[in-house]
């Protein structure tokens, strides 16, 4: 008879206890220890011994050119890095109303051109599937199947044998083998496993779906996200029409690409030029606004970043940020105290990125601290400027990559003025825009207002 047991496996690094513990000794993460039922082998049973595995050089391994398929949808494949790959597994994760569902049943509509697709639901029942397919003008040729049972999901691929494959959700999946409850972390990863292992064998390009906790991660195993190919994230607030798409992890393309969609009646559609909705509206100069000109992968795009200074009494003051790290809004204030000479103890100082874009990249550095300065001393900064640099902690104004390429997205969005690092400048820049370099801080808080 199969024997069971129980251990206790962490939901974040996959490790495995006898016995309950409220931190993992492995990855010391707090309340990630899950209970599970695992069947033991039978005492006395023939262990199976499989044959070695096929061993050559990389000289022997016929190269392929890379095919992919377009689905149409420029902000989505550019995320992917190109198109969808034959025989890749992608992860999707999101928070619950954000468009996943939306946007793939866009995408199956799109890929139906290159073969059949299959749309796998475990959540939503056939009715409700086709009520959304119809608003969205899904075709009618996409196959769809509402089961759970990772066998049986097997079973009508194998049958069907199609070329795309897409699953939603991964939580709701359970494996008839596995005595776990779905959701679990033994059935995430199982059934994680068997899809990715038929859709390697087959090269069926596969598209997962998952839910997120309420950090914001892919609920389940961590080694979730390593067994697939490419883990892509939803971020945008459910009052706002606005998403992002963004790929976290990437092996067939870059990691800092981000695709733009907005969320409208007839589904998600995409946003060529986002300059124009993360700069605000007005033409007016005001204080403690200025432009900064990001790159997200190979896209530049102008966005605002706005700073409030208030006078307080506490004996702390506050330091509030959205979509910029809240360390790096210390460290900027320090050197505008330390190196300026700025009095801010007594004020109280919010930062915000205009259109609920997060920016993760140095370079706004010297945007930010201008925008502080603005604020602080009631100076507006003209509406045709724009800053470009990354601050050191001596206030020195140090070198960012791509230069020419946001240069060049402020010259296309009528700037007239860009603020840059000294040692970044180029040969060949726009001729229509006046670009500056400078060497520390003060020098440009002299000329900006």
């Amino acid at each position: 008879m199969v024997k069971t047991k129980t251990q206790f496996v962490c939901g974040e690094c996959g490790y495995t206890s006898g016995k309950w513990s409220g931190k993992c000794p492995s990855c010391n993460e707090w309340n990630t220890m899950v209970e599970e039922v695992v069947e033991a082998a039978p005492v006395g049973k023939a262990k199976v011994v499989s044959a070695p595995a096929k061993i050559i050089t990389f000289d022997k391994i016929p190269l392929e050119s890379e095919k992919r398929f377009s689905t149409g949808i420029g902000e989505f494949d550019r995320v992917l890095g190109g198109g969808v790959v034959p025989g890749g597994v992608c992860l999707a994760g999101g928070e619950p109303g954000i468009g996943k569902s939306t946007l793939f049943l866009q995408v199956a509509k799109l890929l139906s051109a290159f073969g059949n697709v299959l749309y796998v639901s475990g959540e939503e029942s056939p009715a409700q599937i086709k009520m959304r397919a119809q608003r969205l003008g899904v075709a009618e040729n996409i196959y769809l199947m509402a089961e759970t049972e990772v066998g049986s999901i097997l079973g009508g691929v194998e049958e069907l044998k199609p070329k795309f494959l897409i699953l939603d959700s991964i939580q709701t999946l359970y494996d008839a083998n596995l005595s776990s409850a779905p959701g679990s972390v033994a059935q995430v990863r199982g059934c994680a496993s068997r899809i990715t292992q038929a859709a390697k064998r087959m090269g069926i390009a596969t598209f997962i779906i998952g839910h997120v906790t309420k950090e914001g991660a892919i609920a389940g195993p961590r080694v979730l996200e390593h067994i697939v190919d490419t883990v892509l994230y939803f971020e945008g607030e459910r009052t706002s029409n606005l998403r992002i798409l963004r790929a976290v992890k990437n092996r067939f393309g870059s990691t800092d690409e981000i695709g733009v969609f907005e969320m409208r009646d007839m589904g998600m559609m995409e946003v060529k030029n986002p300059t124009m909705l993360f700069e605000g509206d007005f033409a007016d100069d005001l204080s403690g606004v200025s432009i900064f000109a990001a790159t997200q992968g190979t896209r530049p795009m102008l966005l605002e970043i706005q700073a409030l200074c208030a006078h307080t009494q506490l004996n702390i003051p506050r330091r509030l940020c959205s979509g910029v790290d809240n360390n790096r809004l210390y460290m900027i204030c320090a050197v505008l105290e330390k190196k300026i000479g700025l009095k801010l103890y007594n004020e109280d100082i919010f930062v915000n990125v205009a259109g609920g874009i997060k920016v993760k990249e140095y370079a706004a550095d010297m945007s930010m601290a201008m925008s502080i300065v603005s604020s602080l001393r009631n100076l507006p900064i003209p509406r045709d400027t724009a800053f470009i640099g990354e601050i050191g902690l001596s206030g020195e104004i140090r070198h960012v990559s791509q230069l020419s390429r946001r240069v060049g997205e402020c010259a296309k969005m009528g700037v007239k003025r860009v603020f840059v690092p000294r040692y970044s400048m180029e040969k060949g820049m726009d001729k229509n825009i006046k670009v500056e370099g400078f060497g520390t801080l003060s020098d440009v808080l002299a000329k900006a207002f």
